[in-house]
């Protein structure tokens, strides 16, 4: 049996203060240059930090420029990245790059230019699993949503 999704993850307070703390711990990864919040601590990353940067993305309606910090890997060249949002729906920053695919992501001090598209069915089997290796709670999100959580492919330009 699935382990079921806290329901707290929905409610309107946890929702405003991760979208709060998010801002926070992108100020202290610019300002520090990635030595503070390099690294997510929470959840699983309590156990097993997670490296994690920061992604640029424009507002597909607005126009307007946001950045997020998000848990990643390397693949090679590539920057792999997980549009799970804890399991609820794609978060805003993926639909932003489905929509404006060319951004910059900023690992420790370097920005970087990338391209992103959602990583196939073949790509996706193959970085799973290195994927939840990076944060094991992907694999718990998965099970709390039934939508096939995207993986995003972000390549050098």
């Amino acid at each position: 049996m699935a382990p079921q999704k806290p329901k707290q993850l929905n409610s309107r307070l946890v929702l405003v203060a991760t979208r709060y703390l998010s801002r926070a711990h992108a100020l202290a990864y610019r300002v520090s240059r990635g030595r503070l919040g390099g690294n997510l601590r929470v959840g699983a990353g309590f156990r097993k930090p997670a490296p994690t940067l920061l992604l640029e993305h424009q507002g597909r309606k607005s126009g307007k420029r946001f950045t997020t910090p998000v848990i990643y890997m390397n693949d090679g060249r590539d920057v792999i990245v997980v549009a799970s949002a804890a399991g609820r729906e794609n978060p805003q920053w993926y639909r932003n790059l489905m929509a404006n695919p060319d951004t910059h992501v900023t690992i420790g001090h370097a920005r970087r230019a990338v391209t992103a598209h959602r990583a196939d069915a073949d790509e996706r089997a193959r970085l799973w699993p290195r994927l939840v290796d990076t944060y094991a709670d992907f694999d718990s999100y998965q099970t709390w949503t039934e939508r096939e959580i995207p993986v995003v492919v972000l390549e050098p330009r």
